[in-house]
């Protein structure tokens, strides 16, 4: 029942006054399952893009942080290729720092300031980050590649709903989702 309430108050919150850059809504009628955007800040390498992800809250929320993934490919130190986050405001105490007093607009704001500022130092990808503090030039250039290729919206004439629901959405989606479950087993030190 309380997870509930506030999952209603913090929907509301984010309808009616969103962080700005960022979008959040439930899906369909369930409110343990919401879609959330977030604008690729300026002078980011992510800028011009939309990234879309998934927010899935557990039964004990708010005791518990919610399962928050990316579904828009990005490349990043902090995130991996099936779209899991290395964030501390994710994961419970000793290792993380979660609190009931956490909402999930708190936690989109600080993912999208994970985005403009990554963390070399609790990497989830050892290779990007090495090359994000050694060779930042190149970091940068395939980060805005990928925003380009998945993150842009291109302009067909047609009004996109919700990006995940289309074919090649879907697709990635299935691709990402078997990674994961390849990748349980070989977990880095963020996880």
């Amino acid at each position: 029942m309380q997870r509930a309430s506030r999952l209603k108050r913090e929907l509301q919150m984010l309808s009616t006054e969103p962080p700005p850059g960022i979008t959040c809504w439930q899906t369909e009628e369930r409110i343990d399952d919401l879609r959330a955007q977030i604008v690729g800040g300026s002078d980011t390498p992510y800028e011009g893009g939309l990234f879309s992800l998934e927010i899935k809250v557990p039964e004990r929320y708010p005791f518990e942080p919610p399962t928050i993934r990316f579904l828009t490919p990005i490349y990043h130190p902090n995130i991996d290729s099936s779209g899991r986050i290395c964030h501390d405001a994710l994961k419970l105490p000793p290792k993380g720092a979660w609190k009931p007093s956490l909402n999930i607009p708190s936690v989109l704001t600080s993912i999208q300031l994970l985005m403009a500022e990554p963390n070399p130092d609790d990497p989830l990808m050892a290779d990007i980050s090495s090359e994000f503090k050694y060779n930042k030039q190149l970091f940068m250039e395939k980060a805005r590649k990928w925003t380009q290729e998945h993150a842009v919206q291109k302009n067909t004439g047609v009004v996109e709903g919700n990006k995940e629901n289309n074919p090649d959405q879907k697709a990635l989606n299935r691709k990402r989702e078997a990674q994961q479950e390849g990748e349980e087993s070989a977990k880095r030190s963020c996880v």
